[in-house]
């Protein structure tokens, strides 16, 4: 009865996979007017989303250009592109990881379920059936929390190395550069990718005629930046205005480091904390090692 059960179930499944392919294929798409005149619109930013540029140079990419183009963009859930543009992560490869890890995923419990049956123990296929769905699903939203703890990463690092190159063109406009020319006199000096990231910006907004601060905000709304976006405003009074950006720079460089140590001195508080579970969890094993064998005398005598 059981593998009965189990067996209708596969096939509902099958064959409401083979339906929603089906659908999706024959079935005219309904255009969104929204997105189809934001996309014929022209670019506000010279910011380029992170896409794939190319040929795909691998099998997960191929993956992700198919599933791109056969899925509907609601079977993503949640694309989080201001997250891939700052790793710079394709989001054909993005998807193609969702879409390996979930078929993995669904080959998880059936090869289980095999070796299982090799020792003597076989599972309902109902069973077999369901966690080969939860495996997939779980799988398929792995690569989103593994690009969101990169990100905030990104973010941090990013946050590290803003505060050496605001030093850096705090300098070089004390030494009588003008504003442009000591941003991109600074970006120059560093080969972090944070350093490359806002010289390639620079260079971008140079040779567009955009000027550098609105590059520099456009980048900082793009992925999340708040810390750029304060310093490209101080820069564009600097450009624009004439004002010392100096004592502003310096200002803002020390209310950036001052906010990096309090969260270094957070993290480094949980992690003390986490550090403390170990420690409970020996002390508990300990105490266990210790009272088992009177336990066990009590109950069996």
């Amino acid at each position: 009865m059981t593998a009965l059960i189990g067996s209708i179930v596969a096939g509902a499944l099958i064959v409401y996979g083979i339906v929603t392919l089906a659908i999706t294929w024959l079935v005219p798409a309904r255009v969104d007017a929204a997105k189809s005149l934001a996309a014929l619109a022209p670019p506000k930013s010279v910011i380029r989303r992170a896409e794939a540029t190319g040929a795909p140079s691998d099998f997960v990419e191929r993956v992700g250009l198919w599933g791109q183009r056969v899925l509907p963009d609601d079977a993503w859930i949640r694309t989080p592109y201001r997250e891939l543009a700052l790793l710079r992560i394709p989001v054909a490869r993005f998807y193609g990881d969702k879409l390996v890890q979930a078929a993995c995923g669904l080959l998880l419990a059936p090869i289980g379920a095999w070796v299982l049956g090799m020792v003597g123990l076989r599972l309902p296929p109902l069973i077999v059936v369901l966690a080969a769905l939860a495996f997939a699903v779980v799988l398929f939203f792995g690569p989103n929390y593994s690009v969101l703890a990169m990100a905030k990463e990104a973010r941090s690092d990013f946050r590290r190395e803003l505060t050496s190159w605001v030093d850096a063109v705090a300098i070089e406009r004390a030494s009588g550069s003008g504003v442009r020319q000591a941003m991109e006199h600074a970006a120059v000096l560093g080969d972090h990718w944070v350093w490359k990231r806002l010289d390639e910006e620079l260079r971008r907004s140079r040779w567009s005629g955009v000027p550098p601060w609105d590059a520099l905000k456009d980048l900082a709304d793009e992925l999340l930046l708040p810390e750029l976006t304060d310093v490209a405003d101080i820069l564009r009074l600097a450009g624009e205005e004439g004002t010392a950006a100096w004592g502003s720079l310096r200002a803002r460089t020390s209310s950036l480091r001052a906010a990096i140590l309090s969260d270094e001195v957070t993290r480094a508080n949980a992690d003390n904390e986490r550090m403390s579970i170990p420690a409970a969890l020996l002390g508990v094993v300990f105490v266990t090692l210790l009272v088992t064998p009177a336990v066990l005398r009590i109950f069996l005598t």
